[in-house]
């Protein structure tokens, strides 16, 4: 044990910092109990389960949110005063799908006192001292201790439920509060850096939608061309073969094999494998190429990838492969099939009744495409779409480091490895 640092039952920590009972730090209660059916847009402000489930912040600012907060229309003397929420209060779950969703929270922001009726499958933590600071503890029920206690006292099996006696056992180190506001103001930055990387993906996406609705339909043209448009069908631009109908037999390594999953993810790296004697003997007649298109036929139809890679391997029936003839633009034929023209072309040839959604060879033969007659204007058109996409990649894998190096803080912050103070 490092000098100036202590064993306790959540670990080593520092020595003036406190270990407490989240009994000993809050009251529990339950919330109102209403079904997503009676909520609406008049009412008062109600927090359902479901929305903490499904919101990537850990808190709630009631008086910027106050708009789009679901709604409950019922007199206010029918909610508790332990189920209406007031600034400080942490509202948890008490039900998830899954052992990981038992630690979900949010923190309610509420200076202004704004009636907000914490619902269904919520137990509402309010303070009985003053020993967490309100903004650490967006943050102190994050770490992997505490995470793990969740878990633990978790019970169920389809479902995993936590009773307010057992969050009442959960152990949590508690710093002076001078430093929880240094880890909270730390750890908020970093929120807000991660915050202003989403909202320029955001914008980013939004223009190169915009974009694509301009130069893939030929409202806007780029300098220089002025040739018609035609509409072709796929198969007068592309031969389209479909992949092995038989389920290959899988190895621990060897040649990558392409389902469905890998173009609707757009994830090649996660494959599974066959044997090269195998691969041979299913590329003997055709084969994947750099330039090609694998284009999904089941489930999620028509999702399009590009290969830009040097590429050898083989694919299951689930995908199309389309090899563009001479003349054409791949890349600018992935990108047409995003928009809603071609989607809706694809919707209309696929099989009505198959479940999953299904399209067969012939009709995707079939599906028209609106394409300018000058292979030049094409690649323009596709190399401006593919830099936005490239720009938009770039953004999100520092999206993925900032939110990587903010769960790496959060867990030294948070345990005291790293002081601030």
């Amino acid at each position: 044990i490092p000098p100036g640092y202590k064993q306790t039952e959540v670990g080593v920590i520092p020595e003036d910092w406190e270990v407490k009972l989240l009994g000993d730090l809050f009251d529990f209660s339950g919330g109102l109990s209403a079904s997503r059916d009676q909520l609406s847009m008049e009412g008062y402000c109600y927090l359902h389960y479901g929305d903490i489930h499904t919101s990537n912040r850990t808190f709630i600012d009631v008086r910027s949110e106050q708009q789009e907060i679901p709604k409950l229309d019922i007199p206010l003397k029918k909610a508790s005063s332990t189920s209406l929420l007031e600034d400080g209060d942490v509202v948890f779950v008490d039900a998830s799908e899954d052992d990981e969703g038992t630690s979900r929270h949010v923190v309610i922001i509420n200076k202004d006192k704004i009636p907000f009726i914490s619902g269904l499958h919520t137990i509402v933590a309010k303070s009985k001292t003053g020993e967490l600071d309100h903004q650490y503890r967006r943050y102190c029920f994050q770490t992997v201790d505490i995470k793990r206690q969740f878990r633990f006292f978790a019970v169920g099996t389809k479902v995993s439920g936590i009773s307010k006696t057992n969050i009442a056992r959960i152990t949590l180190p508690v710093p002076p509060v001078p430093e929880q506001e240094a880890i909270a103001e730390a750890l908020s930055d970093a929120d807000a850096f991660i915050e202003s990387l989403e909202q320029l993906i955001s914008k980013k996406r939004q223009i190169k939608q915009g974009a694509m609705q301009e130069l893939l339909t030929g409202k806007r043209r780029l300098p220089g061309f002025s040739g018609e448009w035609e509409t072709k069908r796929l198969g007068d631009i592309a031969e389209i073969r479909d992949g092995t109908h038989q389920t290959p037999k899988y190895v621990e390594n060897g040649i990558p094999f392409y389902s469905v999953e890998n173009v609707t993810n757009d994830d090649f790296t996660n494959t599974k494998f066959i044997s090269e004697a195998e691969h041979r003997f299913l590329t003997r007649f055709f084969k994947i190429e750099k330039g090609d298109i694998l284009m999904t036929r089941i489930g999620s139809i028509g999702d399009c990838k590009f290969i830009d890679w040097d590429v050898d391997a083989s694919f299951y029936v689930s995908l199309a492969l389309l090899k563009i003839r001479k003349g054409y633009s791949a890349e600018f034929i992935c990108h047409y099939s995003k928009t809603e023209a071609f989607k809706k072309d694809i919707e209309l040839h696929s099989l009505q009744s198959a479940i999953p959604k299904k399209i067969n060879l012939g009709p995707i033969s079939d599906v028209k495409i609106k394409i300018p007659d000058n292979s030049d204007e094409q690649e323009a058109i596709a190399a401006i779409l593919s830099d936005m996409d490239s720009e938009i990649t770039a953004l999100e894998e520092k999206l993925a480091k900032a939110r990587q190096l903010k769960q790496g803080m959060m867990q030294e912050l948070l345990t005291g490895r790293i002081r601030l103070l």
